[in-house]
Parts: structure tokens; C-alpha cells; sequence
């Protein structure tokens, strides 16, 4: 089927949360209405979360309608050929006024079994971080079911588990069965697979307005967590006006562009490409035709998309499926 696709952009979909705050707004320009917006969803076709074209003549039409119509040509040959009509991955800026929830998120082989979904493997990227602001990744040595559950038990799980200091620019790519945190004060663009499904450990006994506090899942978290001691830190090149591998798993390839000038992109067939702006401003110019983005913004291009460049001075991620 012909159709002449383009690059696409879509409607942020906001997410509350009891951790969240206002730099979605103040730092990343998004259109939100409360004191504790936690999340904006980029682009995601979670059931129930379906991401809506915000730009062009399929303005309206929702991510899966697309895909519906035009798979192989949005997605790309390999991986259509993997997913079929499903798009693969979710993308996110995440803005955590308090520390989020101790959790981890179980491999495909448990999701599927548990929830007839896939696994979450995920990443971060530091936008913007306060001072003394930390994470939580992994263990501080190898523990076990046993020593964890303990710890769990007495409320001294985080005295075992790894606190790491950030700052803009750190990159971490956290593999399923890794316990993690997200601490106070970060900005946050985050990759993962398409998944909703977070075991909740451990929420510092928080309550939300109405005295309740938030379910846990640690049944379902013991089979999920890996134990061994994780290093989750990506080093990467910051070589200007190309594409910087940061990370390269079965899921998504990650690069990092410091774009200060111009940049030419020519095939893009096998994979879809997501450029996440995460500094600055840049136009994307494609049939002469030229479309801009800035800090904070997320465009979709379609595999058929092949010549095009980047022009402008900018920090930005590039994401496909190797």
C-alpha cells in the first residue's frame, strides 16, 4: 500500500504519580496541570496508553491504526518480521520529585507466563539531576532470597542495595531482574521494552492523600530479581556530529548524538528510528521539507524514510532495533 509517510509526532500522554512534580513543565515544556505530574509518555501503544499522531495529515490517528495499515513500512522489514503489527518499544520522560519505589521488572519468559506480556528491560538517561541526587541499582555485593527477604522484613533492604550519584549526561541500562530506584530530584528519558509490569518491592511506607499505601508485589518479585551484583553504568563517546553507541542489547540500540552542525541519514529499512531531544534544538529536513524539535520532544521516523538530516545545535538520543 502506498501512502507517503513522515517523520511523526505525537501527543504526550501525561501520568500522575505520587512521586511526580513540575519539571515535565518547567524544564521540558510539557502542557501539565498539577503539582505531581510524574510522567510523560512519548510514544507508547500500551493497552489502554496508544500513542495519537499530532502532526500531518494522519493527525488524530492513533500509533496502532498505523501500524495497522502500514507495518512493514513504519516499523521496517526485521522488525516486522519480529513483532508483526506490534510496536516494540515505549519511550518516556520521567520527572521524580521524591524517590520512586524500590521494583524490579521480570524477563519476557516470566512476563509472558505471569501476564501474557513482554519483559522490561529498560534505560535511563540523565537530563537534569540536583545536587546529592542518587539512584538505586542492584546490590552492593551477592546476596540471596534468603539474606533479601530478611532485610525486606526488618526494613533495612536499601542498606544491601547499590546508591549511585548522577548527574546529566549518565547513562544506565538495567537488565530485567534488576532491583532499581529512581531517586529524588532527577529528569529522566527513559527506553524500554513495550511493558506496563513493575513489582513493586518496597515504597518506603509512603501514603497517598487518602492514608493508603501502595501494593506491593514481592511474591511475584522473588522469582524476578537477580541477585548477583550488576554493573548497569554505560560509558560513552561524545564525537560530534555523529552517532555514539551507548547501548546495543537484543531490544534497542542506543546512541548519543552531540549534534552542533549538520548530520545525513540514508538507509533506514530493517528498523524504525526515535530521536529523543534532550538538549538544545534541531530541524529535520526530508523532501525539502523541514520540521523542528527542542529539548523535551520525541519524533518517530518511519523505516521507508531513508535521506534525511539533522541540522542544529542539540544533544539527542537515536533508537532503533539492530
Amino acid at each position: 500500500m502506498s501512502i507517503n509517510l513522515y517523520p511523526l509526532i505525537f501527543e504526550p500522554i501525561l501520568k500522575e504519580r505520587i512521586w511526580g512534580g513540575t519539571k515535565l513543565q518547567s524544564i521540558l515544556g510539557k502542557d501539565i496541570s498539577s503539582q505531581t505530574t510524574g510522567e510523560s509518555w512519548e510514544i507508547s501503544t500500551v493497552s489502554g496508553e496508544v500513542s495519537i499522531v499530532n502532526n500531518g495529515f494522519l493527525q488524530r490517528k492513533t500509533l496502532n491504526e498505523l501500524l495497522e495499515k502500514y507495518p512493514e513500512e513504519i516499523l521496517g522489514t526485521k522488525v516486522y518480521k519480529q513483532f508483526g503489527k506490534e510496536f516494540p518499544l515505549l519511550f518516556k520522560f520521567l520527572d521524580a520529585r521524591e524517590d520512586l519505589s524500590i521494583q524490579v521488572h521480570p524477563n519476557d519468559e516470566l512476563a509472558k507466563k505471569q501476564h501474557n506480556s513482554f519483559g522490561k528491560t529498560e534505560m535511563w538517561y540523565v537530563m537534569q539531576a540536583d545536587e546529592e541526587s542518587r539512584i538505586i541499582v542492584g546490590f552492593k555485593q551477592k546476596s540471596s532470597p534468603k539474606e533479601y527477604l530478611k532485610h525486606l522484613e526488618d526494613k533495612t533492604l536499601t542498606s544491601i542495595l547499590e546508591e549511585i550519584p548522577v548527574k546529566k549526561g549518565d547513562m544506565f541500562f538495567l537488565e530485567t531482574g534488576t532491583i532499581h530506584a529512581i531517586g529524588a530530584g532527577i529528569v529522566i528519558a527513559e527506553i524500554q521494552q513495550t511493558s506496563d509490569i513493575t513489582y513493586r518491592i518496597y515504597d518506603f511506607d509512603r501514603e497517598d492523600a487518602q492514608g493508603n499505601t501502595r501494593e506491593l508485589h514481592n511474591d511475584l518479585a522473588l522469582e524476578a530479581i537477580n541477585y548477583n551484583k550488576v554493573e548497569a553504568n554505560k560509558k560513552y563517546d561524545k564525537v560530534i556530529n555523529t552517532s555514539n553507541e551507548a547501548v546495543n542489547c537484543p531490544y534497542f540500540t542506543t546512541n548519543f548524538i552531540p549534534l552542533d552542525g549538520e548530520l545525513v541519514f540514508k538507509e533506514n529499512s530493517n528498523s524504525f528510528k526515535v530521536f529523543m531531544c534532550t538538549e538544545g534544538e534541531f530541524d529535520l529536513v526530508y523532501k525539502k521539507e523541514k520540521q523542528s524539535y527542542k529539548k523535551g520532544e520525541t519524533v518517530l521516523i518511519p523505516a521507508v524514510i531513508s535521506d534525511y538530516f539533522l541540522v542544529g545545535k542539540a544533544s539527542i538520543l537515536e533508537i532503533y532495533i539492530s
